[in-house]
């Protein structure tokens, strides 16, 4: 006996298809909670880029020059170091003296103050070699009136009593006087202020022109987002927080503008300090390490590009902010 399938009823369709699931309204609202709002600032442009190139390239400056003013410091520095620490007696020959007895007397006397470390009387030898740059060689010192120096070097400039030592020489040696170097020392003093008013005056010439430079991308972005930035400024949106907007993107532009910067400078001094450690030994190196020493960056030179990388970016920011709140000022 054959069995039939049930017949369907009348009306009914077949359907192979599912429906697809219908998301609750609680579910929409996280989906759109998770969804990144876009910024109002496009995030690349060229514009973005070319003003990132500028940032670099004055922090750049900026950190070199606060370089160079950190090895002119500390180079000043030693030498003033230097000369605070080494006094000299100079004894200009008198007819019918003992130029050998003075001397001998004149180191005794040096000998007897407290905080002088060693007292030594220059050779003729040495003499002859002080003088041969200007005088030329084969010197005889017998028929020259060359005055005989003796080098004194103080342990503890706080302890030597200066002005008491020169009154006893000059008194106690016929023909000798006392010279501490201080003339040297005022100019090197005078000389290393202007370099670091000098190198202030160019970073706030440097600065001022990344933040000319911020202004003009500033206004550039406004006018290139004039319509988003007016339909938010119409339905209410308040001035701080289109600002911030454009702060946050001008903020990161600073950061990497200054770190590359800071990081280009970085490397240079790094490879001047190579390169001046390699060529010890030829003539102009030894010269510069003469007056220089070695060109090295100090530690507070390495603060003070991290320093400028910092400044940098907040001057970005600022600036930024103030010139967008100047131009919506302006729209009101």
């Amino acid at each position: 006996m054959e069995v039939k399938p049930p017949k369907r009823p009348a009306g009914a369709k077949r359907s192979r298809k599912k429906s697809a699931p219908k998301l609750k309204k609680q579910d929409q609202g996280d989906e759109a909670k998770l969804r990144p709002a876009a910024a109002i600032v496009p995030p690349q442009s060229v514009a973005g880029r070319a003003l990132t190139l500028v940032v670099a390239i004055m922090s750049f400056l900026a950190c070199l020059t606060v370089g160079a003013v950190s090895i002119v410091w500390d180079a000043a520095d030693a030498w003033q170091n230097d000369l605070v620490r080494e006094i000299t007696i100079q004894i200009r020959p008198t007819e019918g003296v003992d130029m050998l007895r003075e001397i001998d007397k004149a180191v005794a006397l040096a000998q007897e103050f407290p905080g002088v470390g060693s007292v030594r009387a220059l050779s003729d030898a040495e003499t002859k070699a002080l003088l041969e740059p200007w005088l030329g060689e084969g010197l005889q010192l017998d028929g020259l009136p060359v005055p005989r120096l003796i080098q004194i070097t103080v342990s503890d400039p706080a302890r030597l009593d200066l002005p008491q030592l020169r009154n006893s020489v000059s008194q106690q040696v016929i023909g000798a006087s006392v010279d501490d170097h201080s003339i040297w020392t005022s100019r090197l003093s005078a000389m290393a202020g202007a370099v670091v008013a000098g190198g202030f005056a160019i970073m706030v010439l440097v600065l001022g022109s990344m933040v000319l430079s911020v202004v003009f991308a500033t206004q550039s972005a406004m006018a290139g987002n004039k319509d988003v930035v007016s339909v938010l400024h119409f339905v209410g949106a308040e001035d701080g927080f289109i600002a911030r907007e454009f702060q946050r993107h001008f903020l990161l532009l600073g950061l990497k503008g200054g770190v590359s910067g800071g990081a280009a400078a970085i490397f240079t001094f790094v490879v001047l300090d190579l390169l001046t450690r390699q060529g010890s030994g030829q003539a102009s190196s030894d010269q510069v390490s003469a007056l220089f020493g070695s060109v090295s960056v100090s530690l507070p030179g390495y603060f003070g590009v991290f320093a400028v990388v910092f400044l940098v970016a907040i001057l970005t920011a600022g600036t930024s902010g103030i010139a967008v709140k100047a131009h919506l000022a302006k729209v009101d």
